[in-house]
């Protein structure tokens, strides 16, 4: 049984992953950490589709507010999250985003440097909502995507439940 299943019959959430890669959409390598990210969000019993992959800036954009549009409850991109001139995921991001979540973002980067990669603090990622739609930025390493899920596997359920109020009605107080 998932934790979909488990949630009183409801609707399945439904995830979109986006691979933020310039060179990947041009294919000049594959993606990796995508599929990744797609298995794990999978198995944490959501319905995902994607890795859509997008070159870094302005399609970001545009593919979040797409996602935001289609109704997806979590739109998780990897990528585009460093310092390099080219990486604007989060800039991209911030233009979409109507209320910022940091905590999540934080707890990311605190996963990865407490697991033993100094370099997690370098991450620039965000989280926050637009509409109904959770939005969270993961590097783009499969390591990165790897921690990411350890730390969305223990909350994002209960985040996408919050967000359209759903876990209040249910139960008195």
């Amino acid at each position: 049984m998932t934790p979909a299943d488990s949630a009183g019959g409801r609707t399945p959430k439904r995830a979109l992953v986006v691979t933020v890669s310039t060179r990947a959409s041009a294919g000049v390598w594959d993606d990796r950490s995508g599929p990744v990210l797609r298995e794990g969000l999978l198995a944490l019993g959501l319905v995902v589709d994607g890795p859509v992959v997008v070159p870094d800036g302005l399609e970001v954009e545009a593919t979040l507010r797409a996602a935001v549009t289609a109704a997806y409850d979590l739109v998780v991109t990897t990528g585009g999250t460093g310092l390099t001139p080219t990486d604007l995921t989060p800039e991209m991001t911030a233009r979409v985003i109507e209320r910022e979540i940091p905590g999540i973002a934080e707890a990311l980067r605190a996963f990865g440097v407490a697991h033993g990669v100094p370099t997690a603090i370098l991450s620039r990622g965000l989280a926050g909502t637009a509409g109904q739609t959770l939005i969270v930025n993961l590097p783009g390493s499969t390591g990165g995507v790897r921690d990411g899920l350890a730390v969305l596997g223990d909350v994002v359920l209960h985040a996408l439940e919050q967000i359209p109020g759903s876990d209040h009605g249910a139960r008195a107080e």
